[in-house]
Protein backbone atom coordinates (compact mmCIF):
# COMPACT_ATOMS: atom_id res chain seq x y z
CA UNK A 1 0.00 0.00 0.00
CA UNK A 2 1.44 3.13 -0.62
CA UNK A 3 3.30 5.28 1.82
CA UNK A 4 0.14 8.22 1.53
CA UNK A 5 -2.68 5.97 1.98
CA UNK A 6 -1.15 4.08 5.22
CA UNK A 7 -0.89 7.88 6.62
CA UNK A 8 -3.56 8.84 5.71
CA UNK A 9 -5.41 5.35 7.44
CA UNK A 10 -3.42 5.92 10.44
CA UNK A 11 -4.62 9.68 10.96
CA UNK A 12 -8.12 8.57 10.27
CA UNK A 13 -7.67 5.88 13.09
CA UNK A 14 -6.44 8.29 15.57
CA UNK A 15 -9.55 10.87 14.91
CA UNK A 16 -11.62 7.87 15.03
CA UNK A 17 -9.43 6.82 18.54
CA UNK A 18 -10.10 10.21 20.04
CA UNK A 19 -13.92 10.57 19.39
CA UNK A 20 -14.28 6.81 20.68
CA UNK A 21 -12.39 8.41 24.09
CA UNK A 22 -14.83 11.02 24.10
CA UNK A 23 -17.30 9.01 23.64
CA UNK A 24 -16.68 6.71 26.31
CA UNK A 25 -16.17 9.90 28.61
CA UNK A 26 -19.43 11.15 27.69
CA UNK A 27 -21.67 8.11 28.20
CA UNK A 28 -19.85 7.61 31.31
CA UNK A 29 -20.99 11.05 32.82
CA UNK A 30 -24.05 12.08 31.69
CA UNK A 31 -27.34 10.71 33.05
CA UNK A 32 -29.19 7.72 31.03
CA UNK A 33 -32.79 6.94 31.32
CA UNK A 34 -33.52 3.38 32.86
CA UNK A 35 -33.38 0.96 30.40
CA UNK A 36 -36.53 -1.13 29.27
CA UNK A 37 -35.54 -4.36 30.26
CA UNK A 38 -33.50 -5.36 33.49
CA UNK A 39 -30.57 -8.18 32.74
CA UNK A 40 -28.16 -8.54 35.47
CA UNK A 41 -24.53 -7.66 35.02
CA UNK A 42 -25.08 -6.35 31.51
CA UNK A 43 -23.05 -3.71 32.03
CA UNK A 44 -19.96 -5.32 32.88
CA UNK A 45 -20.21 -6.73 29.69
CA UNK A 46 -20.91 -3.19 28.18
CA UNK A 47 -18.42 -1.86 30.16
CA UNK A 48 -15.64 -4.76 28.86
CA UNK A 49 -16.59 -4.01 25.08
CA UNK A 50 -16.25 0.00 24.71
CA UNK A 51 -12.84 -0.84 26.81
CA UNK A 52 -11.94 -3.20 23.99
CA UNK A 53 -12.71 -1.16 21.28
CA UNK A 54 -10.94 2.00 22.86
CA UNK A 55 -7.92 -0.22 23.74
CA UNK A 56 -7.99 -2.41 19.34
CA UNK A 57 -8.28 1.70 18.14
CA UNK A 58 -6.06 3.29 20.02
CA UNK A 59 -2.95 -0.01 19.21
CA UNK A 60 -4.07 0.26 15.44
CA UNK A 61 -3.78 3.89 15.53
CA UNK A 62 -0.62 4.19 17.43
CA UNK A 63 1.27 1.03 15.10
CA UNK A 64 3.69 3.01 13.77
CA UNK A 65 4.52 5.03 16.45
CA UNK A 66 7.53 4.42 18.84
CA UNK A 67 5.06 4.60 21.86
CA UNK A 68 4.91 1.35 23.50
CA UNK A 69 2.04 -0.78 23.42
CA UNK A 70 2.41 -1.58 27.38
CA UNK A 71 2.05 2.13 27.65
CA UNK A 72 -1.32 2.73 25.48
CA UNK A 73 -2.71 -0.32 27.54
CA UNK A 74 -1.44 1.68 31.00
CA UNK A 75 -3.40 4.64 29.39
CA UNK A 76 -6.63 2.73 28.85
CA UNK A 77 -6.26 0.95 32.42
CA UNK A 78 -5.89 4.71 33.62
CA UNK A 79 -8.09 6.67 31.62
CA UNK A 80 -11.12 3.86 33.04
CA UNK A 81 -10.22 4.75 36.84
CA UNK A 82 -10.68 8.05 35.85
CA UNK A 83 -13.90 7.87 34.37
CA UNK A 84 -14.98 6.15 37.66
CA UNK A 85 -13.42 8.10 40.16
CA UNK A 86 -15.12 11.15 37.93
CA UNK A 87 -18.50 9.35 38.18
CA UNK A 88 -18.13 9.26 41.98
CA UNK A 89 -16.69 12.79 42.63
CA UNK A 90 -18.37 15.10 40.13
CA UNK A 91 -21.62 13.32 39.36
CA UNK A 92 -25.08 12.86 41.07
CA UNK A 93 -26.62 10.76 39.41
CA UNK A 94 -23.82 8.11 38.50
CA UNK A 95 -21.69 6.19 41.25
CA UNK A 96 -18.21 4.49 40.11
CA UNK A 97 -17.75 0.78 41.38
CA UNK A 98 -14.70 -1.74 41.74
CA UNK A 99 -16.20 -4.50 39.52
CA UNK A 100 -16.47 -1.88 36.74
CA UNK A 101 -12.77 -1.11 36.93
CA UNK A 102 -12.56 -5.41 36.55
CA UNK A 103 -14.83 -5.13 33.21
CA UNK A 104 -12.80 -2.21 31.89
CA UNK A 105 -9.87 -4.44 32.64
CA UNK A 106 -11.17 -7.53 30.81
CA UNK A 107 -12.33 -5.97 27.56
CA UNK A 108 -8.41 -4.28 27.95
CA UNK A 109 -6.66 -7.00 28.20
CA UNK A 110 -8.67 -9.49 26.02
CA UNK A 111 -8.25 -6.44 22.95
CA UNK A 112 -4.37 -6.68 24.40
CA UNK A 113 -3.96 -10.28 23.88
CA UNK A 114 -5.91 -10.08 20.05
CA UNK A 115 -3.71 -7.20 19.05
CA UNK A 116 -0.69 -8.72 19.97
CA UNK A 117 -1.95 -12.72 18.69
CA UNK A 118 -3.03 -10.90 15.75
CA UNK A 119 -2.13 -8.23 14.04
CA UNK A 120 0.92 -8.14 15.00
CA UNK A 121 1.38 -11.61 13.71
CA UNK A 122 0.21 -10.03 10.45
CA UNK A 123 2.39 -7.10 9.48
CA UNK A 124 -0.43 -5.96 6.28
CA UNK A 125 -3.24 -5.79 8.35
Amino acid sequence: MPKHIKNLLTHKLTILAILITISIATVSLIKLGKAPVKINHLDKFEHAFAYFILTTIWLRALKTTKISNYFIVFCCFFYGIIIEVLQTTVTTHRSGEFWDVVANSMGILIAFIIYNSFFKKNKAI
